[in-house]
């Protein structure tokens, strides 16, 4: 198919159609291209089809409000993006965070307020009050990689 035959077949079907198919077409390339930025230029051109049908305007002020939609959406989508992800982001990869309040036995003893603990398949670095191996110690705080701990 060429261009001029594609341009023939959007002028016949009129702009308003031609938006929606165009919007159609982007959100299915996003099942394709996922990155969750296509749906959006995709609900640019369905609406944009829609206030053509609805309110018939020049081409331009089609590319006006299909590009004024484009940037609201994608600034939207971008701020509630970036909004969950920070409050996700915060413990996202770090299993250490769950430890604190945790139980355990000491592998090695607290000696001068350094030891060692492990944690399921984990040796961890301990800080706290000098304590024998074999210890009860419950988990307080974390600095860097070593665990802050005090007797269970």
């Amino acid at each position: 198919m060429t261009l001029a035959t594609l341009a023939g077949t959007f002028e016949a079907l009129g702009a308003a159609w031609s938006w929606v198919i165009a919007g159609l077409v982007l959100a299915g390339a996003e099942i394709l291209v996922p990155g969750m930025f296509l749906i959006w230029l995709g609900l640019a051109a369905l609406t944009t089809g829609l206030a053509t049908a609805a309110v018939p305007m020049p081409w331009q002020g089609q590319t006006l409000l299909f590009s004024g939609l484009a940037v609201a959406l994608v600034g939207i989508a971008t701020r509630l993006h970036r909004r969950g992800a920070a409050a996700a982001g915060a413990s996202l990869n770090r299993a250490d965070r769950g430890l604190i309040g945790r139980e355990g036995v000491l592998d090695e003893p607290i000696v001068q307020g350094a030891g060692h603990i492990r944690f399921d398949d984990t040796l961890w670095r301990v800080t706290g009050p000098d304590l024998p191996a074999g210890g009860r110690v419950r988990v307080t705080g974390i600095s860097g990689t070593v665990l802050r701990v005090e007797a269970a």
